[in-house]
């Protein structure tokens, strides 16, 4: 069941991500002042902002923001991981020890504060976001991409193939590839859920989108001002990101366990 529904949340962000204004009731940057601040009705189901416009449509637009840089984050993450992983567990052994220890390195860094610091040097905005996130994101990547080349390049079935007399690149397409890319899927899709987490704590900082733009950390960041008199404000970009992140990470491990079952 927790599964069922978790890929049904995760399609409806998707449609959001794809075609937000068919699901929106309102644009989400029309401001209108006097409607400014009201609570949840019929008429906005999730209230309106300080300048009146309606939460519900930029919650759904904001997942193109969010979701849409957390994926564009991962596939940043999982690229350069991809690279660095297969140079090293195919590599020379001179290769494998300097990618090795550029990526124990830079793995050691907590993923917040490296891309923190890579935003602090470009400058804020959603490209930096992705950069930063996706360079963070792709030593842990690498490492393990790196730990399954190894271990796929020394199975019974690689070394009979050789034997064989099949050749090193049929090897690594038939063989390598698609058994070190399939266990990724399931990392992947946790990969995305939390690159989204960092993505709106970026913007909740100052360091992503900015106002007005209806990214769930900059709504976040905006509804903080009037928690107490308009807690709406906060309450449903908040649950837009901890739900998404949560159907992400249970989807991740059906697809782990499911691999290994």
């Amino acid at each position: 069941m927790s599964g069922a529904i978790s890929l049904a949340i995760v399609a409806l962000i998707l449609v959001a991500v794809a075609v937000p204004q068919a699901l929106s009731p309102a644009d989400p940057l029309e401001i209108s002042p006097v409607d400014g601040f009201q609570a949840p009705s019929l008429a906005h189901l999730f209230g309106t902002d300080e300048s009146g416009r309606d939460v519900l449509s930029r919650v759904l637009h904001g997942a193109r923001l969010s979701a849409g840089i957390g994926l564009a984050a991962t596939g940043i993450g999982v690229g350069l991981g991809l690279a660095l992983g297969f140079c090293s567990g195919l590599g020379p052994r001179v290769v494998d020890s300097a990618i090795t220890r550029l990526v124990e390195v830079l793995y050691a860094l907590p993923t917040l504060v490296m891309a923190l610091l890579f935003v602090a040097v470009v400058g804020p905005g959603p490209g930096s976001s992705i950069l930063a996130i996706g360079l963070a994101t792709a030593p842990g990547y690498a490492r393990m991409v790196r730990s399954r080349v190894r271990q796929v390049a020394g199975s019974d079935y690689v070394a009979y193939a050789r034997h064989e007399g099949v050749g090193a690149v049929r090897v690594f397409a038939r063989h390598t590839l698609p058994n070190t890319l399939w266990p990724l899927a399931a990392m992947i899709t946790l990969g995305i859920g939390q690159a989204i987490l960092w993505v709106s704590a970026l913007s909740f900082l100052g360091l992503g989108a900015s106002p007005p733009s209806p990214e769930w950390g900059s709504m976040l960041n905006a509804g903080r001002v009037y928690l107490l008199n308009a807690p709406w404000m906060t309450l449903f970009p908040g649950l837009a990101i901890v739900v998404t992140a949560t159907a992400l990470t249970i989807l991740g491990r059906r697809m782990s366990k499911g691999h290994a079952a």
